[in-house]
Order: C-alpha cells, then structure tokens, then sequence
C-alpha cells in the first residue's frame, strides 16, 4: 500500500471553530483516491474529530501587538513540523473542495501555489492551498524571524512574503488557474448581476477559495457584509461543505 499523502491545516484563536476543521476532512475524504492524513497545527484541540492529528501550534515568537496578517502559516516551514517528512499539501480552514484532489499530489512543481487573481503582475500566490516539501524552506522562516521589523514593512502579508522568497529561490510554481478559483471573483456574478444570479461552479475547478467575505456559511445564506457585492443564497457550498 503507497505512504498516505500529507495535508495539513492550521486553526488558531476564535475565528474558527473545530466544525471548519472537521469539515474540511470530511471533503477531502470524499475527493481524494489516496491514502491521507490531515494534521491540524492548533492551540486548541477541542472538539476536532479523534480522525484528524493535532498538533501543537508552532510560536513564532511575534510581539504581542503584532496585526493578524496570516503571519502564523510561516512556521509550516520548519525543518521538524509537527513529525511528518516529505511533500506536505496546506489547505485553508475556510476552502470547498468541489472536486477530485489528486492531481495537486502529482503536479510537476517544487512549491506550488495559487496565483492570486487581483495581483496580475505581481508575483505573489494566495496561500490558501500551496504545496512544499517540509524543511526546504526553512530559510525563509529564519530571514522572517530575524528580520521581522523590516519584513512587515515591506510586505502586506504572509504570502506576499513567502512568495517574493520562494521566487527569488526559483521555485514558486502556479497550479493551473482553473483548480482553485476565487468565490468571489470567479463563482459571483459581477455587479449588478449578482442581484439575480446565484454563483455558479467554473469548470475544472477543484477548491473554491474563500477571501475576506463571503465566508462558506455566509455564502449559504446570501451574506457578503457589503452593499456593493451582494450574493444569492447558494445552498450548493452546503452540498459540498460538511463533515
């Protein structure tokens, strides 16, 4: 029988509760061929299915009035994280996976990554599926540790960071753009469609990605927070979103 394949997910403060973890193993256990293990780095293990592993959820050490930028998923790349080797597939709590997943464990790339929508000639990637293979960026890690002050300053986020480093390595590779379109942009009619039209699913694709709002449950039910991108109801993220 082939190893079981890595994924990993991170859930740390009130955001999310253990539901969106156990509901992303729930789909991938319905849209994958392969032997898996989903690993959850968390400070908070309560309620998260006995199925998945949890694992503690590595510091990094930032000052405590440092802003939430997704700074945390830069510890994914330490050499020794959470007892796995190999290629390690990290997802979003917050992602739909519609489709079969396998290809993404096949795709010739050294570190594969969304390439984000909104930043076309930028080389920044969206950060909510990229693949790695554990310890080979370590030393992306280390020049963020040292040089934290000089890093926020000139980077947004996490993934703006990570990408530039892994770019400029030579490694940082695009998944096929039709395999994790944006909710938001790709499945949402732009305005003033959106009034009358429910979103809808683009071919090929694999994991819609969630930004800012809509969240999942917010899609479900027609929320978006804002009064210039309404949303329908669209009970087919139910369909795919649950344990």
């Amino acid at each position: 029988m082939d190893s079981p394949v890595n994924i990993i997910c991170m859930k740390w403060g009130t955001k999310y509760g253990p539901e969106y973890v156990n509901k992303l193993h729930g789909m991938i256990s319905r849209n994958i061929n392969l032997p898996f293990t989903l690993t959850c780095l968390t400070d908070d293990s309560h309620g998260i299915n006995p199925a998945i592993n949890t694992n503690s959820l590595p510091s990094l050490n930032l000052p405590s009035d440092t802003p939430e930028r997704g700074w945390n998923k830069l510890s994914t790349l330490q050499e020794n994280l959470a007892d796995l080797s190999g290629e390690v597939l990290f997802l979003d709590l917050d992602v739909v996976i519609v489709s079969n997943i396998d290809e993404l464990f096949a795709y010739p790339a050294s570190f594969a990554i969304i390439k984000d929508t909104k930043l076309k000639r930028s080389v920044t990637g969206n950060s909510s599926v990229y693949r790695f293979r554990i310890g080979e960026h370590n030393d992306v890690l280390q020049k963020f540790q040292e040089s934290f002050e000089s890093v926020k300053k000139q980077y947004r986020n996490e993934q703006a960071y990570l990408s530039a480093e892994v770019h400029k390595k030579n490694q940082l590779s695009y998944w096929p753009a039709e395999w994790c379109p944006s909710f938001k942009y790709h499945c949402m009619k732009p305005w003033p469609l959106s009034y009358f039209l429910t979103p809808t699913i683009p071919d090929q694709a694999k994991i819609i990605i969630f930004h800012g709002h809509p969240e999942p449950h917010e899609a479900i039910t027609g929320i978006t927070h804002k009064w210039y991108r309404p949303v329908r109801p669209t009970k087919w993220v139910e369909k795919f979103w649950h344990e």
